[in-house]
């Protein structure tokens, strides 16, 4: 008799995570005051929502990255863990609570997001207003960083933060010109560069992000980096993406430390004033060293000049 041969099914193999992208679980009583205070003033943040990585780390530092307007965005990213639909009422009261919480923690540096709300008018642009006067009227000496939305290049929208004038205005390129549609849908690549543009212009401390290992070349995201310091952007951090859920896009691969050290070395040599790059960097970790300006660029001059004296 004649023997059947059995074909396996072709599977298709995820990159399996390496040891660098290891992080430590939360632990300690600076974690769990930040914990508390973010249930007792019933807050939002990115680090929960966006399944952050580094939560734990910055948690227990006592600090964390607040998200105003609810914690329901307008907008369906491939690569964002922030859900989807149709958000609720503004909270107008909102404002005054994120800026007690910040002075209830006694932090030197805040950070401040928000879903998109592109079903508002003013794109929620008068509650970030708010929200940055009431977080600075309360905490004259916090530094403030509101990473913001687009708000569909709306100039009147973009000018309200300008007017509110957070130490650094940040928005997220994400990814390569090439691969926006798939990864931010509803957003576009140079509409994004425009609005950093605009806060540069209106005299912004501006910073943006973009993630890797989404099937980005490696002459994308230079060019990328080179859009970005055209623009005027000031700060860039650089990580690796992680697939929150089997819904979302797919991790293509996993990128080498050595490889997001030679983008760093990449951005500054085309003149970017702070570059923080490598796996496990998010748009707000150490961002409180992002203020200050010269401070990146000094420390890597300082860097090259001892390994040419090497």
């Amino acid at each position: 008799m004649k023997e059947l041969t059995v074909i396996d099914p072709v599977v298709e193999q995820k990159p399996k995570k390496p040891d660098w992208l290891r992080v430590r679980l939360p632990i300690g009583e600076s974690y769990r005051n930040v914990r508390n205070l973010v249930d007792t003033h019933k807050l939002h943040t990115i680090c929960e929502s966006g399944n952050c990585p580094n939560m734990g780390e910055c948690w227990g530092a006592g600090t964390a990255t607040f998200m105003i307007l609810g914690n329901v965005c307008t907008r369906s990213c491939g690569f964002c863990a922030v859900a989807t639909g149709r958000p609720g009422a503004v909270d107008w009261d909102e404002p005054q609570r994120v800026a007690e919480a910040i002075h209830l923690m006694k932090v030197k540096h805040a950070v401040i997001t928000s879903v998109d709300r592109d079903e508002l008018k003013d794109g929620g642009s008068i509650v970030w207003y708010n929200t940055i006067r009431a977080v600075k009227t309360l905490n004259p000496d916090t530094t403030l960083e509101t990473l913001i939305p687009d708000f569909k290049g709306e100039k009147e929208n973009i000018n309200r933060i300008i007017e509110a004038a957070p130490e650094v205005v940040s928005h997220n390129i994400e990814t390569v010109e090439r691969l926006t549609r798939q990864v931010r849908i509803q957003a576009k690549y140079w509409r994004s560069m425009e609005v950093l543009r605009i806060l540069k212009e209106g005299g912004m401390r501006t910073k943006s992000g973009i993630m890797l290992g989404l099937g980005e070349k490696k002459e994308e995201v230079i060019q990328t980096l080179k859009d970005l310091n055209n623009s005027g952007v000031d700060v860039v951090t650089i990580g690796q993406y992680l697939q929150p859920t089997r819904k979302h896009l797919q991790v293509a691969r996993f990128v080498h430390p050595d490889e997001f050290a030679e983008y760093r070395e990449i951005g500054y040599s085309l003149g970017i004033d702070y570059v923080e790059s490598g796996p496990l960097v998010r748009s707000s970790y150490h961002s409180e060293k992002h203020v200050v300006p010269g401070y990146g660029r000094e420390k890597w001059l300082t860097e090259q000049l001892l390994n040419v004296e090497r």
